[in-house]
Order: C-alpha cells, then sequence, then structure tokens
C-alpha cells in the first residue's frame, strides 16, 4: 500500500510570524511585570484603537502611562527602533484610547518605553518621549 502524503510542509513564513509574535507576548509580560516591580497596576495590554495599538496602559496613583515594548537582541538595537513615526501613531492611539475612556482623562499622562534584550537584560524609560511629537 502506498503511503500517503502528511500534506505541504509549514510555510516558514508563518512560522517565523508565529514566532516573532510569541516573542512579542512574552516580551510583554516581562514588561508588565517591570512596571508591577515599580508599583504600577496595569489596566491594558495590546489595545488595539482606529489610530493603532498600544502594548500596555499602566496606572500609578494619578499618572497614566502609555508604553510602548520593544524586544530585540540588545538594548540599544530596541532603543533605535523607537521611531518619530511610530511614536506619533501611538500619541494617537493614546488619544483615542482617552476619548473611549474619559474617566481617565484628568490624570497626568507620560509615555514611557520598557526596552527588552533578549540576554534578558530590560530597562524602563519614563518619559520616553512626548504626545506632540
Amino acid at each position: 500500500m502506498p503511503e500517503t502524503p502528511a500534506g505541504p510542509p509549514p510555510d516558514a513564513g508563518k512560522l517565523r510570524r508565529r514566532a516573532a509574535h510569541d516573542r512579542g507576548l512574552a516580551g510583554e509580560e516581562r514588561a508588565a511585570t517591570l512596571l508591577g516591580a515599580h508599583g504600577f497596576q496595569i489596566l491594558a495590554r495590546r489595545v488595539r484603537t482606529k489610530a493603532g495599538e498600544i502594548d500596555l496602559i499602566a496606572r500609578q496613583g494619578d499618572l497614566l502611562v502609555f508604553c510602548e515594548v520593544k524586544l530585540r537582541a540588545r538594548l540599544d538595537d530596541a532603543a533605535f527602533s523607537l521611531q518619530p513615526r511610530q511614536r506619533r501613531r501611538i500619541a494617537a492611539a493614546a488619544e483615542a484610547y482617552l476619548a473611549e475612556h474619559p474617566e481617565l482623562s484628568a490624570l497626568n499622562m507620560r509615555f514611557d518605553a520598557v526596552l527588552l534584550a533578549r540576554t534578558g537584560e530590560a530597562e524602563h524609560l519614563p518619559g520616553a518621549f512626548e504626545m506632540d511629537v
């Protein structure tokens, strides 16, 4: 009896995208843990708005933080990956989020970044950029 084929080989591109997605989720979890260790309460993760996505939204007292998480091979690479166009998108997404959550609009706000290296290094950058970028 002839063997039946096992099906098409896995799509390499699909596997790479899945691996990148999984690394992103793990990075966001590391960032949330880091912020939590600094006294922040995570309000939301991977918030999608019409303007774009916000990785983490956290609160500490009267401070609301919109946080971008960057995971790269090295911390320097992560720092350089936050480009002006992306900053504008994050700021626009924050405005869209606040329009849907007016109860938070009286809080002080800040845009932070958490930089992560695959080596395990992590750095929290409070006030990484301003909303008027």
